[in-house]
């Protein structure tokens, strides 16, 4: 089969042809039909060691596909089903795993394998699409599944005023559910303004480019400063940048995933009595959650998507990323041309 491999850093993904991969007793062998592009696969590109990367490795861990073949432990999944794949891998035995949390099983992997015409997964990291949903969306799973994580953990409430910073993937994915989920005020800011109509067809009340003004035009649309400020950038000084947004005793909630040694002024955080939470992964049943909204009317997660491209031009596109781009989520179709 084909697949795209980390070679070094500094360099392209390169395509090259592997074995085709064999099943678990407890796994399949599924097609892939979509696998979308992260930026935490482009951190791992710019700094392996600190996720455990090597040469060789098959990274992509937003995707979905077909059953083709079926391990002999394997009872829920047959040959033909669609799923999407959760690339969170847990020894499936302790009480997390058990919970539906594999993210914190002791054991847990986070794995890829996406960016490739098959992929070896175990039953208990894929959901079956329903009927109705097209198995090329269900790459969308995984990115809308963070965001939800994130939602939950924050506590939102109906009502609330929620301010998300950066309208990247996972920012305009907490878009979508702060609106579908009730939230007052759903505003949207970042640096340039070429995700508004994006921001907006996911779920955004309003969108306010980051400048000197952003925080006094939050604050009047608002009404004051938000309930919830959502941190989807994971930049050094951009929580403390949150905390200064963020009302009295408020919440910031961060997404960004920084791997840099960040700061924070702490005086200001613990007199305004901010409550800091950190989120990560996902639970099964939000994953699953994720998987039924893909099948929404209006602001449809598929407004996410600005490309779809084949895993021979995928490498390019993987580059381009690296810089500004007006792109989104890019989406790989292993099987295009």
């Amino acid at each position: 089969m084909k697949v795209a491999q980390f070679d070094t850093v500094g360099k392209p993904l390169c395509i090259v042809d592997v074995d085709d991969p064999k099943p678990g007793t407890d796994g399949m062998i599924i097609k892939v039909c979509r696998c979308g592009i992260c930026g935490s696969d482009l951190h791992i590109t710019e700094e392996p060691e600190t996720f455990g990367a090597s040469k060789g490795d098959v990274l992509g861990h937003e995707f979905s596909g077909e059953v083709l073949e079926v391990g002999s432990e394997v009872e829920g999944l047959k040959a033909g089903d669609f799923v999407s794949v959760a690339p969170l891998h847990g020894c499936g035995k302790c009480d997390s795993c058990l919970r539906g949390e594999p993210a914190w099983c002791e054991s847990m992997k986070l794995i890829g394998g996406g960016y490739a015409q098959y992929a070896a997964v175990t039953e208990r990291q894929c959901r079956k699409l329903p009927w109705g949903i097209n198995a090329d969306d269900g790459a969308l799973a995984e990115p809308f599944s963070v965001a939800l994580h994130g939602i939950v953990q924050s506590k939102m409430k109906q009502g609330d005023r929620v301010l998300i910073v950066g309208a990247g993937a996972i920012g305009l994915a907490v878009a979508f559910w702060a609106r579908r989920m009730g939230a007052g005020k759903v505003v949207v800011t970042s640096r340039g303004r070429y995700q508004e109509d994006r921001a907006m067809s996911l779920g955004a009340s309003h969108f306010v480019q980051s400048d000197e003004e952003m925080p006094r035009k939050v604050a009047e649309i608002c009404g004051g400063q938000p309930d919830i400020v959502f941190e989807c950038v994971g930049s050094v000084g951009l929580i403390d940048h949150c905390i200064d947004l963020v009302r009295p005793r408020g919440t910031v909630l961060v997404l960004g995933l920084c791997t840099h040694t960040d700061h924070l002024d702490s005086f200001r955080a613990i007199t305004k009595e901010v409550t800091i939470i950190m989120s990560v992964f996902f639970n099964m049943h939000e994953f699953v959650s994720a998987i039924d909204a893909l099948d929404s009317g209006q602001y449809a997660p598929q407004n996410l998507i600005t490309e779809t491209v084949s895993l021979d031009a995928m490498p390019d596109a993987f580059e381009k990323l690296r810089n500004r781009t007006t792109q989104c989520k890019i989406l790989v179709d292993p099987f295009g041309s």
